[in-house]
C-alpha cells in the first residue's frame, strides 16, 4: 500500500511541475528548456527556510513561489529579446546556470554531497506530516488546487491572450496588448508551480542534490508534456501518469535497473514520436477550433 501511495506522492508533484511548463510552452507557445532549474531552486530556497525556520507551510510555500517567480525575470527578459529557437537556447543556458551554481556553490547547496535530514511541512506550524499516506492526502490536495488555479487562468481574459500570443503575437499587439507583460507574468507563474513543486519534493524525500535538477529533468517535463498534450489541465495530467508509470511497470516486469534505465528513455523516444505522429497536440491535447 506504502508503494501505490509512494507512487501517487511523486506523480502529484510531476502533475504540478507539468502544470507549470504548461502555462509558457502550452498556453503562451514560449518552448523553455529550463523548467528543472526553477524545480531546484524551489526546492533548495525551500529546503533553507524548512532547516532556518519554524514556519507554516502556506508562509514557506509562499516565499517560495514569490522568489522562485522572481528568478524568472532573467529568462523572462530573454524572451522579449530573442524569438523562437534562440530563446530556446538561451532558456538552456539558464538551465545549466543554475545547476552550475547549485553543484559548485557548496557552502550554501552543499553540493555534490546534497542535502539530508531536511524538516518535513508543517501545518500552521503545529501538525508535522509524517509518513507516506500524510504526504500522498497533502500532495493530492495542493495538486487539485495548482490544477484549479490553471483552469481559471485559462479561462480568464489573462488565459485567452496567452493563447493569442501563442498564435499571433503581431496581431496582439496590433490590438493594443502589452505582450511583454503577459509573457513577463507567465513565466513568472510557472516558475512559482515549479517551485512549490520543489519544496513538495524536498520536504517528502528528505534529501536533495543538483542530479535532480538537471537538463535531462527539463527534456522528461517537456517530453511529458507533450505526450499528455499541452493547452490544458487533462493533457499535463495525462503526460504526468505516463511518464511516472512506465519506470513502475519496467519495475514489476523484474528487468534490471542497468536495461531498465536506459530502455525507458528509449520508449520516451518512442512514445513522443508516435504520438506527434498519431496525435500532433497529445494524448488529450487540446484542439483548435477553426
Amino acid at each position: 500500500m506504502n508503494y501505490f501511495l509512494h507512487i501517487l506522492v511523486l506523480l502529484n508533484i510531476y502533475i504540478i511541475l507539468i502544470i507549470g511548463a504548461n502555462i509558457t510552452v502550452g498556453m503562451a507557445g514560449l518552448l523553455t528548456l529550463c523548467q528543472a532549474a526553477f524545480y531546484g531552486i524551489g526546492a533548495y530556497i525551500g529546503t533553507m527556510l524548512l532547516i532556518q525556520f519554524d514556519l507554516p507551510f502556506i508562509v514557506i510555500a509562499l516565499i517560495v513561489a514569490v522568489a522562485t517567480g522572481v528568478s524568472s525575470s532573467l529568462i523572462s527578459y530573454a524572451s522579449l529579446k530573442l524569438k523562437n529557437d534562440y530563446f530556446t537556447l538561451a532558456s538552456l543556458g539558464f538551465q545549466m546556470i543554475v545547476f552550475t551554481i547549485l553543484y559548485n556553490w557548496v557552502d550554501v547547496t552543499k553540493g555534490p554531497y546534497g542535502i539530508s535530514g531536511i524538516p518535513g511541512i508543517k501545518l500552521m506550524g503545529i501538525w508535522s506530516l509524517k509518513g507516506v499516506v500524510a504526504y500522498a492526502v497533502f500532495t493530492t490536495i495542493v495538486m487539485v488546487v495548482m490544477v484549479s488555479i490553471f483552469v481559471i487562468l485559462k479561462k480568464s481574459p489573462y488565459g485567452r491572450i496567452l493563447r493569442a500570443i501563442r498564435t499571433d503575437e503581431t496581431s496582439v499587439m496590433a490590438l493594443g496588448r502589452n505582450t511583454s507583460v503577459a509573457k513577463t507574468r507567465a513565466f513568472f507563474i510557472s516558475a512559482a508551480f515549479s517551485g512549490i513543486a520543489g519544496l513538495l519534493y524536498a520536504a517528502y524525500v528528505r534529501f536533495i542534490d543538483p542530479t535532480s535538477f538537471t537538463l535531462n529533468e527539463s527534456l522528461f517535463i517537456i517530453c511529458a508534456l507533450f505526450i499528455g498534450g499541452a493547452g490544458n489541465a487533462k493533457g499535463s495530467v495525462a503526460g504526468a501518469i505516463f511518464v511516472v508509470i512506465l519506470p513502475e511497470i519496467l519495475r514489476f516486469i523484474g528487468m534490471p535497473d542497468a536495461i531498465a534505465a536506459p530502455l525507458r528513455e528509449i520508449l520516451y523516444g518512442l512514445a513522443l514520436i508516435a504520438v506527434m505522429y498519431i496525435r500532433p497536440r497529445g494524448i488529450l491535447g487540446e484542439e483548435i477550433s477553426r
